[in-house]
């Protein structure tokens, strides 16, 4: 692999396998649920959402007391681009787990979104998730900063296409394997794709690109180790910008592509930092001291 490529791989390495402790107090329930909703009754809130927000929908998360990583390591992009093998194992894992992600529907939590949403309260919500779920619950001020799994990319010459429409085509090239291969639901992982045996990974025929027939394909979602579209951040900034507080639901905060506007709220004002503490999240990283889980998001007071 060439030095460059190596790095990048490494370094998306390593921000799989941050570590995510709790180490901040959790803030009382009822003080918690409380400044909640005085941030919410106040208004122009932007929420931003983790996987946890999902669990309840039966999409795993990865840094949960149960998530995949401590069974599964996601695929990164520099994978997707040079490891020809990776992809192919990629691709069958997900032919199989890609099924119960399509089961999924939005939860309480999705819908209580879109009702405060519908009642001026929020500005957007910028969701870290994949899965699709917000959108489908109806929220409409969305930014889905990673992408979906509903599309599929070429990374040899840019086509796109509909996940239906190349899972139809390996299915077509499959036509038993699903029999064969069937798996729990609870095996699968947040990026769609599931533990398979080398037997069934090698049985796999991969369809290629329907415009150029390169095996180079990937979910259209931002991997570890790929840059957010710079349009998808700097409209997440924008929505930032533009409201009072924010309220993190479902979110360890690992990673920076989230964290980023965390910072972000807490740089524009006098901020006072809290995270809120939805099920599935009850942990904090090392690296990121600044809020408490259970409090009222980052608000910007006036003045």
């Amino acid at each position: 692999m060439d030095p460059a490529v190596a790095h990048a791989h490494q370094s998306a390495l390593r921000s799989i396998s941050r570590v995510v402790t709790e180490i901040a107090t959790p803030t009382p329930p009822q003080q918690a649920l409380n400044a909640v909703a005085e941030q919410l009754r106040h208004g122009n809130v932007m929420v931003l959402t983790g996987a946890g927000v999902s669990t309840e929908s039966g999409v795993p998360d990865y840094r949960g007391p149960n998530g995949s990583l401590s069974r599964h390591r996601p695929m990164t992009y520099q994978e997707f681009l040079h490891d020809p093998q990776a992809s192919h194992r990629y691709w069958a894992r997900a032919f199989v787990g890609w099924r119960v992600m399509q089961a999924a529907h939005p939860n309480r939590t999705h819908y209580a979104l879109v009702e405060l949403e519908r009642a001026g309260l929020l500005t957007g919500v910028v969701t870290q998730n994949v899965d699709g779920l917000h959108e489908e619950a109806g929220q409409r001020n969305l930014i889905a900063l990673h992408g979906d799994m509903q599309h599929v990319v070429c990374l040899s010459c840019g086509y796109e296409e509909a996940r239906a429409d190349y899972d139809a085509r390996a299915a077509t090239a499959n036509p038993t394997y699903l029999q064969r291969w069937a798996v729990n639901k609870d095996d699968v992982n947040p990026d769609g794709d599931v533990a398979l045996s080398e037997e069934a990974v090698e049985e796999f025929v991969m369809p290629g690109c329907v415009r150029c027939g390169s095996q180079r394909l990937k979910p259209d979602v931002v991997y570890f180790g790929e840059p957010v579209p710079t349009y998808k951040k700097d409209a997440a900034y924008a929505m930032v910008n533009a409201a009072d507080s924010v309220l993190v639901a479902g979110s360890s905060l690992a990673v920076m592509s989230g964290f980023r506007f965390v910072l972000e709220a807490k740089k524009t004002g006098q901020a006072r930092g809290h995270h809120q503490r939805w099920p599935g999240t009850r942990r904090r990283s090392r690296r990121h001291p600044v809020a408490h889980p259970g409090g009222p998001g980052f608000r910007r007071d006036p003045g």
